[in-house]
């Protein structure tokens, strides 16, 4: 996983899981000016009510599996 997939997901489905804001949390201390950059703005989206904090359901297209517990 990478800041960037997170961001990407994360505008595409306007969903960040609690799994993903924790791997973003941890590993904050690692990243690259531009990752840093993203993770800030990430942030930002989250506080504006543009992404949610939630679970996001399988996709038909995708076939992938909800990404929540």
């Amino acid at each position: 996983m990478t800041v960037g997939e997170v961001f990407l997901e994360s505008i595409s489905s306007g969903v960040i899981t609690e799994h993903e804001i924790s791997w973003v949390a941890s590993q904050q201390g690692g990243f690259a000016r531009h990752e840093e950059a993203l993770a800030l703005r990430l942030g930002r989206l989250v506080d504006e009510g543009q992404i949610n904090l939630g679970c996001r359901l399988p996709s038909r297209r995708r076939g992938r599996a909800a990404a929540c517990a």
